[in-house]
């Protein structure tokens, strides 16, 4: 698992935790292959094929691809690539299935039946958890850091009180429309995304250490998970304070999503630099010094439209 200084780094369905479902199916794995490894006749006899000659040699043998998968599940690393395998064992086991229910008349065919109907329910359970792991590990793959810090003019304990009221937070960062405290600790953000995209997502505080640092996690089922800390440091020579960002998020559309981002100005290290930059002026003069003339972002269309710096709308002259 990913970690910015004891954070968690982005999943794709739950950015801090990895997917519970496929490590749950392990252990399933581990107690089925236990069962068939160590009593083949007794699971013939309840799924209805104890008159075939070859049961308890299939058994055996599926109970022993069953420890395999819960170990991989259990303790791997690469759970989605496990999780897939259990959907591969699903489908054999059904084919047979499929085969001794054609072969079977009477109680037999019922009991047989039972256990076909079981082993596709756990088959689409298996498929379910298995997709899961997938997006989770192509989320881990995607994931953007970034480390960034500024100097501002200002006390750790300013810096932090003012980044510390998260309502704050939109006067500076230009992608955020708006943040709703829910409490101390959780929030509702609304940010704008690449191309005009609206996104939401429910956040919340995981660490707070007054006057030094604040961490944060999205929570579950965010389309942009993310995580990350900023630190109040004292800047040397009593210089005021350095502010240092980490950040880690799984952007919308991977690659694809990052280059669209580019391509309308919006690459998330200078994102994260004009925000930094615009914090400190907000902290060291009270508000963001700008003119219709100053570009966000350095992509190229947006410095083509550079021209002479005239106020912006409604700001008086000086």
């Amino acid at each position: 698992m990913n970690r910015i200084d004891g954070v968690l780094l982005p999943e794709l369905e739950d950015p801090t935790r990895e997917p519970w479902l496929p490590r749950a199916l392990g252990w399933l794995s581990l107690a089925l292959g236990v069962g068939a490894v160590a009593a083949p006749g007794p699971l013939a006899r309840l799924t209805g094929v104890d008159d075939s000659p070859a049961a308890g040699t299939v058994i055996s043998a599926v109970g022993a691809r069953e420890l395999g998968h819960g170990i991989g599940l259990v303790a791997g690393r690469r759970r989605a690539g496990w999780a897939w395998t259990r959907v591969a064992g699903d489908a054999m086991d059904l084919a047979v299935l499929g085969q001794a229910l054609a072969d079977r008349r009477g109680e037999r065919r019922r009991r047989v039946a039972i256990t076909t109907a079981a082993v596709a329910g756990i088959a689409a359970v298996d498929l379910f958890a298995a997709i899961g792991a997938t997006r989770a590990r192509r989320a881990r793959d995607r994931a953007i850091r970034i480390t960034m810090g500024v100097t501002v003019n200002r006390s750790p304990a300013e810096a932090y009180r003012y980044w510390r009221d998260i309502e704050n937070l939109p006067r500076f960062m230009s992608h955020l429309e708006s943040i709703r405290a829910e409490d101390l600790r959780r929030s509702h953000w609304v940010a704008h995304g690449p191309a005009g995209r609206r996104i939401e997502w429910d956040a919340e505080i995981v660490d707070d250490q007054p006057n030094r640092s604040i961490a944060w996690r999205s929570l579950p089922g965010t389309r942009v998970p993310n995580a990350g800390r900023v630190r109040f440091v004292p800047a040397p020579g009593d210089r005021g304070t350095e502010v240092r960002v980490q950040l880690g998020y799984a952007p919308p559309g991977g690659a694809v999503g990052r280059a669209v981002a580019k391509l309308f100005g919006e690459e998330p290290e200078q994102q994260v630099r004009d925000d930094l930059r615009r914090f400190k002026q907000v902290l060291e003069t009270g508000d963001v010094v700008r003119s219709e003339g100053s570009p966000d972002g350095i992509s190229v269309r947006q410095q083509v439209m550079q021209r002479p710096a005239q106020p912006l709308p409604g700001r008086p002259r000086r």
